[in-house]
């Protein structure tokens, strides 16, 4: 797949690629834009380390395969129109 504003790949990268079994490997979204969702649109594992619980995303290729671009973007997309936001942050808005 063609270089693009969907698509990245980072063949230079030490750590490409990042995730195993993927073709297109699309670097786009390195860093997964739902890692600190507890649902989110991919296949995430969840690891006990009795203090914490982390979420573990070595098994997941969602943000990376090409075809999920759009829906990224809509996901983003809702979640920016039910994002809160503070009372403190409307005044500071409203004076710019």
């Amino acid at each position: 797949m063609e270089n693009s504003y969907k698509f990245f790949s980072n063949k230079e990268c030490k750590y490409f690629p990042c995730h195993k079994g993927t073709g297109d490997f699309n670097c786009l979204f390195c860093y997964c834009p739902f890692y600190m969702e507890e649902h989110c649109p991919g296949r995430p594992s969840w690891l006990d380390r009795g203090d914490r619980i982390l979420k573990d995303c070595t098994n997941c290729d969602f943000p990376h395969r090409p075809e999920n671009y759009e829906k990224i973007l809509e996901l983003l997309r809702v979640r920016n129109t039910q994002r809160k936001v503070s009372d403190e942050i409307r005044e500071k808005a409203k004076k710019k």
